[in-house]
C-alpha cells in the first residue's frame, strides 16, 4: 500500500467555513480560480466541493511536499473541477499560468518576506482580467497597529522570532501596493480570530 501524502493543517480546518461564507459571494459562476500557496490542499478541496463544475480550481505551491499533499487530496476526493498542483513561486517575474478569473491566497503574506506580497499582487494583476478577483485572508495591522493583543504576540513571538523578514502586514500598505498594480480599494470583511478578508477587483 502506498503512503498517503495528504497533510492536515488545523488552521485550515478551523477557517475554511468562515472563509467560504465570504468567498462564495465573490467568486465568478464559472472560469478558473488560482490559489497561490495552497499548502496542504484542504482549502481548495473544501471550496471546489461547494462550487459548480464550471468553476475550475488551480492549486499551486512552491514546495513539492505541499504539491504532493494537494494532489493526494484531489485523488482521494475525485473532484473533477480541480487541476493538478502547479509549482508557482509568487516572487517569480513570470508564472506558469497566463490567465485566471480569480486569485486566492490565505495566510501567506505574513509568513513570507514582503517581496512575496509584492509578487503575489503583481502576478495577480498580470493574469486577471478587468473585474477579476484578488482575495486575501489573514491577520493585518490597521493604521500601523495590531487589531488584538493575540495578533501582536503572534507577530513578535512566532513570526519575527523565526524570521525578521516575516510579519503581520499593514492593511494600508497592502492596499497601496494593490492600487499601484491596478486594483481598486478593498472590501474588508472582519473574520473570526482577529483575521480579515480583503476583496480586491482588477480595474479596467
Amino acid at each position: 500500500m502506498s503512503e498517503d501524502a495528504r497533510q492536515y493543517a488545523p488552521a485550515a480546518a478551523r477557517n475554511r467555513d468562515p472563509i467560504w461564507s465570504v468567498l462564495q459571494h465573490h467568486l465568478p459562476a464559472q472560469g478558473l480560480v488560482l490559489e497561490v500557496a495552497s499548502g496542504s490542499g484542504e482549502h481548495v478541496v473544501h471550496f471546489a466541493e461547494r462550487s459548480a463544475p464550471e468553476l475550475v480550481f488551480q492549486p499551486s505551491d512552491p514546495d513539492p511536499r505541499a504539491r504532493a499533499s494537494i494532489d493526494a487530496w484531489m485523488s482521494a476526493c475525485g473532484l473533477p473541477n480541480v487541476r493538478p498542483a502547479l509549482a508557482l513561486d509568487a516572487t517569480a517575474p513570470s508564472w506558469p499560468i497566463s490567465h485566471a478569473d480569480a486569485v486566492l491566497c490565505f495566510n501567506m503574506i505574513h509568513i513570507a518576506p514582503w517581496e512575496a506580497a509584492v509578487g503575489l499582487i503583481g502576478g495577480a494583476a498580470r493574469i486577471l482580467p478587468a473585474g477579476g478577483l484578488l482575495f486575501l485572508y489573514g491577520p493585518f495591522k490597521r493604521e500601523g497597529r495590531h487589531t488584538a493583543p493575540s495578533n501582536e504576540a503572534f507577530d513578535r513571538d512566532f513570526l519575527k522570532a523565526r524570521n525578521p523578514a516575516w510579519g503581520v502586514r499593514d492593511l494600508e500598505v497592502v492596499a497601496a501596493c494593490a492600487r499601484d498594480a491596478g486594483f481598486g480599494e478593498p472590501l474588508i470583511e472582519q473574520m473570526p480570530a482577529n483575521n480579515l478578508c480583503l476583496v480586491f477587483r482588477r480595474q479596467p
